[in-house]
């Protein structure tokens, strides 16, 4: 449950500094009259982001396998 929490909040973070390279901020555009709530947010998906580098070896089924990506073969 708490690696969906994370994910979630990942996708939003990333979507939203996608909006900020566009000068739009999503969160300040949702929560301006509340800087608290947007510092909440902020705060939530920088947790997600460290919760995720740490936890990620141990959740991704490719990164579990230990195995490397096969090289493309011959062109």
């Amino acid at each position: 449950m708490v690696h969906m929490i994370s994910f979630i909040l990942l996708v939003v973070g990333g979507i939203n500094w996608l909006l900020v390279a566009f000068d739009f901020n999503l969160v300040s555009w949702i929560f301006g009259s509340m800087p608290a709530v947007e510092m909440i947010i902020y705060i939530l998906v920088g947790l997600a982001a460290i919760y995720e580098v740490v936890t990620h070896k141990k959740n991704c089924k490719k990164c579990d396998s230990g195995a490397m990506p096969a090289a493309p073969t011959g062109m």
